[in-house]
């Protein structure tokens, strides 16, 4: 563990000297479909702009978010730290985007196979952001979820070689069949939170550590 503490630790080194700028930072919020990021992205909102916008509106079907929406000067303070940041939320990232999977919830075919061509091209935007827009990365997993999956570590791999920090969010604690370990042993280079977007569950912690980490 001593050699996954000291390259967590260089991370950590590393992402306070790129963020020694005044300037907001682009945060990109990240992950496969439904993990919650749009969820997370309007707590934030909500809990830290003067009108407390919606970033995005949330639902349980996949692909609710189909383009990457942006909240400017976002000033987040916890613990005697402060950073300025425009959240990116971004469509979910996954390897094939399936029409039929939309013809489980009540849409006719024409519309199915319509969300699911934006979902792709939404998946295209993403990378983009990804590898020309963020400075660093919020990674939302749904901690119910089994989290070894060839887009997580696809993504992942992505983020390490664009040398990019990331904090790892393991969202839906609030649900019975949450595993936080199992998130940790994924991926045990990078800093994990748990956390619940919907409930509110350790918000505290998630603050202290997006100022911590990007401030």
């Amino acid at each position: 563990m001593g050699l996954l503490t000291g390259l967590r630790d260089s991370i950590s080194r590393a992402a306070a000297s790129l963020f020694s700028e005044q300037d907001p930072k682009r945060i990109g919020i990240y992950g496969p479909p439904n993990a919650g990021k749009t969820t997370l992205a309007n707590r934030i909102a909500r809990d830290w702009t003067e009108h407390g916008d919606a970033v995005g509106p949330e639902s349980h079907i996949p692909h609710e978010t189909r383009r990457a929406r942006r909240k400017e000067n976002v000033e987040i303070e916890r613990n005697g730290k402060s950073v300025s940041i425009d959240i990116v939320d971004t469509p979910g990232v996954t390897t094939k985007v399936d029409y039929t999977e939309f013809l489980d919830h009540d849409m006719d075919k024409e519309d199915a196979v319509r969300r699911s061509r934006e979902a792709t091209e939404g998946v295209a935007e993403a990378m983009h952001w990804l590898r020309e827009d963020v400075d660093g990365v919020i990674y939302v997993l749904d901690s119910a979820e089994d989290p070894f999956t060839q887009v997580n570590t696809m993504l992942i791999g992505i983020i390490e070689s664009q040398d990019l920090p990331v904090l790892i969010f393991a969202n839906k604690i609030d649900l019975e069949e949450s595993s936080v370990k199992r998130i940790r042993n994924a991926f045990p280079q990078h800093e994990t939170v748990p956390l619940s977007a919907l409930e509110g569950d350790n918000m505290d912690e998630v603050y202290g550590k997006i100022a911590e980490y990007f401030g």
